[in-house]
């Protein structure tokens, strides 16, 4: 068959059915091979004009294809030489537009199977019927034959077949559609993908060269230059602007731009003069987001948006804007605005991402020049105070040096006296307050401590502090009416330090000042005023310092044999595998246990088991301080606060500061002293005795008490909420009693401890002294057994410990009385026996034995078991 358009009256007339199905097993063929050979859509259109068109007659095809985001299907492949409507007024529209998916036409077309062909005028006027159906009838279309494109089960898009001959689509036709229509939505795939992979490549190179034009920017006038260039090819209609955050972070200001639709001068002077608010609802969200996002300048002025440069964009005609952020690591540098209606997100964020570090470049580059510029500025003034002898020679080069270069002037430099606490004026300028002579004058007069509240502040600051004149006003600050007299904008107030002493204050009115130049002339001022006042020492913080470096010497002389904790019984090892849990953590960990447990012992083993580990435990017991100085104690206190303080003093909280404190015996602290220790803990902040400031803390808490908590909280004396607060990990030391087994080894540490100790050699221990220890009850617990041990050690004459001096009185309160009333004499006889047996380790007669504790004879001990029908399973269990 030749390839190509037959005249309608050559082709023949199939009459067969053979014949007709071969036909169309050649025509398949003959279009598969060709589909398989289609890379690009015109090899596409090729296929639609010249191949199908030579088996069967129709005028012309476009594909169209889905896009689900907002259930509509757009055109893809236009026949633009064969569409008989390309002179339609409409075209442009048609070509143009998105149509919906959901309409009774298309909805009919997905349903079917196969192709559906319809006649134009009996479905182009019904409801929702899309435009392009009466488009194509005006121009002489009458019928159109629909198929569907498939990919992975899921229509992707349509094939439109028009014909002006109504009946044109036959059976054969229909049949050969349906057969290629799966090759067809393959080949549509593959020139999306092709299309993508194409468009991605032109982006890669287009962002090679982006970058490597921008490497090369290092001023903001360079920067415009490439920004340009670079978004030219994007065409951006109304150009862009970059607004970079200022040095406040709470205001962007425009730093690049390029406003092509913009020729009023004025409009672009506002422009640039601007500072516009970050969080307006707008620059905010572009910030916050991580791919661009695209704003309707009308939509945004309706939802409330009131910042001036969105009627600026609408009085320039700009009606979709595209806000990228520019960031570099985790720092936002600024936004970037496109006049432009498409998104390609990769694209832009690549752009970006350059753009970025760009701006980071110049900023860094602006940095060194200022910082050279700052240091130059900085060694002729420090040649210049090398000079200074007198107060007059100081005044004259401050003076200088803040007038002609930092554009600043002297508002008073305060210097301490020699008490440590009140600051006198030193030196100041008089011109500076010619408005307000009265009202200076007045403070001047006005004695000034350390505890007032602005200089408090400033001495408490590592680098001074900045306080902006309207602020401080409108709160209320007596001293900003002084300084709005000058007409100036801020306040500088640093402090002026010699090492790690303090001299005094300095203000400085000023509208900007350069941090590192502030620290810098502060630093020559302080030594200059140290040198003219030679005389004058500054104690402040001797005494504090001097506190803190005597109790951490006093911990560090303290020993303590906690590096192993003696005993591994099952009762131990749950107290290890608690402290486990919770040693890598910063929760409050409350140890409960008789006195002699070893609580200190497990919160020492605790702090030495966490991250504080390389700061020292700081330890507080609550019963052995009378109540008034609790509070003292905890959170230190201020010179003057009360009756004997006469110096500030560092409480255990500050002391412990990213370390642990233990407090022992909580149970015995007052309530009123609770209710405080509840707040600090709570707010991780106090107040010292007698202070004002607010002192934050980062402390791990550890308590500890041989109190019952619960029963103190229904009794009135503790509080229940400071008990919730602490019991957010308890840990129950068991009692010696029911660690028998851990007796044996405690035993030999306690006796080679004693022995290195007192100089005593103990190489035996007798079998019978295990076992009367092991018999005893021990209501004093550890700290009872190693003072016994001690004792038998200095007593012992032979080198062997054949003898502990046990006490013969155990205390009656460890029996529940309730209990045993409740059952018979013989009941508590067998139980006294086997509870008798268990201390013993089963040992019935001889030294250490029940027999010897229950202070009977061994055939009279043997005899009652029998009696009672006591066994080894019972004592051995």
């Amino acid at each position: 068959m030749k390839k190509g358009k037959l005249p309608e009256s050559e082709m023949p007339v199939y009459t067969d059915t053979e014949e007709i199905l071969e036909r169309e097993r050649k025509i398949l063929l003959e279009l598969g091979n060709d589909i398989t050979r289609v890379r690009e859509k015109n090899d596409l259109l090729m296929l639609f004009r010249k191949r199908i068109k030579g088996f069967f007659y129709f005028t012309h095809t476009i594909v169209t294809l889905i896009d689900y985001k907002d259930e509509t299907y757009i055109p893809f492949l236009l026949d633009n030489d064969g569409s008989p409507i390309r002179s339609h007024a409409r075209y442009q529209e048609m070509v143009q537009s998105r149509f919906s998916l959901n309409e009774p036409f298309i909805q009919s077309v997905l349903q079917s199977a196969e192709p559906i062909s319809f006649l134009l005028e009996d479905i182009m006027d019904q409801p929702k019927s899309p435009a392009f159906l009466r488009v194509n009838y005006e121009k002489g279309v009458r019928e159109i034959l629909m198929t569907r494109l498939m990919k992975e089960e899921k229509p992707m898009g349509f094939i439109h077949i028009y014909n002006d001959k109504p009946g044109s689509f036959t059976t054969e036709f229909r049949n050969v559609m349906k057969g290629i229509a799966s090759q067809l939505s393959s080949a549509v795939s593959n020139i999306i993908k092709n299309e993508e992979i194409l468009k991605k490549e032109k982006e890669k190179s287009f962002l090679l060269d982006f970058s490597s034009n921008i490497a090369t920017v290092r001023t903001k006038e360079e920067l415009a230059r490439a920004v340009r260039t670079a978004l030219s090819s994007l065409n951006p209609p109304g150009g862009f602007v970059i607004r970079r955050i200022n040095e406040d972070n709470t205001t962007m200001s425009p730093y690049v731009y390029d406003l092509s639709k913009t020729h009023d001068p004025e409009m672009i002077r506002a422009l640039e003069r601007a500072r516009y608010p970050i969080h307006d609802g707008l620059q905010n969200r572009v910030l916050n987001s991580s791919i661009p996002l695209l704003f309707n300048v009308d939509r945004e002025i309706q939802r409330g948006i009131t910042s001036s440069y969105l009627q600026y964009w609408k009085t320039m005609g700009f009606k979709e804007i595209v806000g990228i952020r520019l960031r570099n690591g985790e720092t936002n540098h600024g936004i970037l605005f496109l006049d432009i209606a498409e998104i390609n997100i990769e694209l832009l964020q690549g752009i970006c991402a350059q753009i970025s570090i760009a701006i980071a470049n110049i900023m860094a580059n602006e940095k060194i020049h200022e910082k050279q510029e700052e240091q130059a500025f900085l060694l002729e003034f420090s040649n210049d105070i090398s000079q200074v002898r007198s107060k007059q020679d100081l005044q004259d080069a401050i003076f200088r040096v803040l007038d002609k270069t930092m554009h600043s002037q002297l508002a008073m430099i305060r210097v301490m006296n020699d008490d440590g606490f009140h600051l006198s004026a030193f030196m100041f300028d008089r011109t500076l307050f010619e408005n307000a002579k009265v009202d200076f004058e007045k403070m001047m007069a006005t004695p000034i401590t350390v505890e007032e509240t602005y200089t408090a502040q400033v001495l408490a600051s590592k680098d001074g502090l900045v306080f902006n004149v309207e602020e401080e006003l409108r709160g209320g600050n007596a001293y900003a009416k002084l300084w709005k007299t000058t007409g100036l904008k801020n306040m500088y107030g640093l402090p002026l330090r010699v090492g790690d002493k303090i001299i005094g204050t300095i203000w400085l009115l000023a509208n900007k000042l350069s941090q590192l130049l502030l620290k810098g002339i502060c630093a020559q001022i302080s030594i200059a005023i140290a040198n003219i006042q030679a005389n004058e020492k500054l104690l402040a913080y001797k005494k504090q310092l001097e506190v803190e470096n005597d109790y951490l010497k006093e911990q560090i002389k303290t020993i303590y044999n906690f590096s192993e904790i003696i005993g591994s019984g099952e009762h131990m090892q749950k107290v290890y595998h608690l402290m486990s849990l919770v040693a890598d953590s910063n929760s409050t960990v409350l140890v409960l246990g008789e006195t002699g447990t070893g609580k200190e012992l497990i919160a020492r083993a605790i702090h030495n088991a966490s991250p504080r580990k390389d700061k020292l435990m700081v330890k507080l017991n609550c019963a052995a301080l009378p109540a008034n100085l609790i509070e003292s104690e905890l959170f230190g206190h201020e010179k003057g606060a009360f009756t004997g303080a006469i110096d500030r003093r560092i409480g255990k909280f500050e002391l412990a500061n990213n370390s642990t404190l233990f407090l022992d015996e909580i149970g015995e602290l007052p309530l009123e002293a609770q209710a405080k220790l509840l707040r600090v803990i709570q707010e991780r902040e106090l107040e010292r005795v007698g202070g004002k400031q607010i002192i934050r803390i980062d402390v791990r808490l550890i308590a500890a008490t041989n109190r019952n908590l619960e029963e103190e909280v229904k009794a009135g004396r503790f509080r229940a909420d400071l008990y919730f607060r602490l019991n957010v990990f308890p840990i129950h030391l068991p009692p010696l009693r029911d660690r028998l087994e851990d007796i044996e080894a405690l035993t030999h540490f306690f006796v080679g401890k004693y022995s290195r100790n007192t100089g005593r050699t103990i190489r035996k221990i007798a079998p019978k002294v295990i076992q009367q220890l092991r018999s005893y009850t021990w209501p004093g617990n550890v700290r009872e057994l190693e003072h016994l041990l001690e004792r038998s050690i200095l007593l012992a004459t032979d080198g062997a410990l054949d003898e502990v001096y046990i006490p013969q009185h155990t205390d009656p309160g460890k029996k529940d009385i309730a209990y045993l009333l409740n059952r018979s004499l013989e009941e508590v006889e067998r139980s006294y026996i086997i509870e008798t047996l268990k201390r013993c380790a089963g040992k019935i007669s001889g030294a250490g034995s029940a027999a010897e504790v229950l202070k009977i004879p061994g055939n009279t001990l043997h005899s009652k078991m029998k009696k009672f029908g006591i066994s080894k399973s019972d004592y051995f269990a």
